[in-house]
């Protein structure tokens, strides 16, 4: 090239300008509260096997002194705009479970003796997981046994965790 040169580092790392600001999305973000570090990462929807996830995940926490982070994965409906043949899209679907789940949740008793959030995200429900359980350092992951023929068609959650995740995933019956 005529005119410039530029000087390649030599273990090959991008260099990064000091004056620039740092990238966010390359940054991995991380609790505020050090009560949520290292915790435990349980998905709940309500469900009879979500709530035994849950109730294992509570024992879990009490005993291993941490934070509880329950996720609820809200629903994602994919959808294919036709017209100039777009690529797929996923579309919100207003949903408040979340909102029932968390006061439902606020006045369980059992919860009383550990700190817990609540979060909503929404995607696959696998993805979300490990990657909230990847925000907090999470020790485990604890989520139910998926029941029905729609687990048994297309894989169940806690299967596809289980064989993706870079953490422990404890599957509740």
């Amino acid at each position: 090239m005529a005119g410039y040169d530029v000087p390649e580092p030599a273990d090959r790392r991008r260099v990064i300008d000091p004056a620039s600001p740092p990238d966010p999305a390359a940054e991995p973000r991380v609790s505020c509260d050090p009560a949520f570090q290292h915790g435990v990462v349980v998905g709940f929807d309500g469900s009879l096997s979500s709530e035994r996830a849950l109730a294992y995940a509570v024992g879990m926490s009490r005993r291993s002194r941490s934070g509880l982070i329950i996720v609820h994965v809200a629903n994602r409906l994919p959808t294919t705009v036709w017209a100039g043949c777009e690529p797929p899209a996923l579309v919100d679907v207003p949903d408040h479970s979340t909102e029932v789940l968390g006061l439902e949740l606020s006045c369980a008793e059992h919860l009383a003796d550990v700190p817990w959030v609540l979060l909503e995200r929404g995607g696959d429900i696998c993805h979300e997981l490990e990657e909230v359980g990847r925000e907090f350092s999470a020790d485990a992951i604890v989520v139910g046994a998926t029941h029905g023929l729609l687990g048994r068609l297309f894989g169940s959650v806690s299967g596809r965790l289980a064989r993706r995740a870079r953490r422990p995933v404890i599957v509740i019956p």
